[in-house]
């Protein structure tokens, strides 16, 4: 029940990331894609690539990736089948397979049940679902520590001064 909640959040979010963004090309469409659905690549479950990943529109990895994935304002979805072994950048993450690498992503990540990382996440926002596996640290926002510190010592020192 929380995760088809999270799904229509996080695409309520990608569309309105996209009607900021420009037109999408709807010249070239797949069977079964309507002209209303976002393009999507789909690297399928037989499909083993090396190298890096630079795409325009939502990653779907059901096979194998080793290297690095950048999506930008998009999102990546690594299913169950999927395996990347390096860096992922994206709008949007989620993981239900495993990913060995470092994780950014502009909105949110999300870590299904299913889904084992071994690496870093930085990102605004991070759900964990009972049962995923996660070996490494989160970063929810890199400027945050430094605001603190210095709101703590601004604070302190109007309290000394009473």
């Amino acid at each position: 029940m929380f995760y088809k909640k999270y799904k229509k959040l996080v695409a309520r979010a990608l569309a309105t990331n996209r009607s900021k963004s420009a037109p999408e090309n709807t010249d070239v469409m797949s069977a079964g894609q309507s002209s209303q659905a976002p393009p999507r690549a789909i690297i399928g479950a037989g499909v083993k690539m090396h190298g890096q990943i630079v795409s325009r529109e939502d990653i779907v990895v059901d096979g194998l990736i080793e290297g690095s994935i950048t999506a930008g304002d998009h999102q990546v979805r690594v299913s169950d089948s999927g395996v990347v072994k390096g860096d992922i950048h994206a709008s949007v993450i989620l993981v239900e397979g495993s990913v060995s690498g470092d994780i950014s992503a502009n909105q949110n990540v999300v870590i299904s049940a299913s889904g084992n990382i071994i690496g870093n996440i930085e990102s605004p926002r991070v759900t964990l679902e009972d049962g995923a596996k996660f070996k490494g640290s989160i970063e929810m926002d890199p400027d945050q520590p430094a605001q603190v510190e210095l709101l703590s010592s601004v604070n302190v020192r109007h309290l000394k001064a009473r």
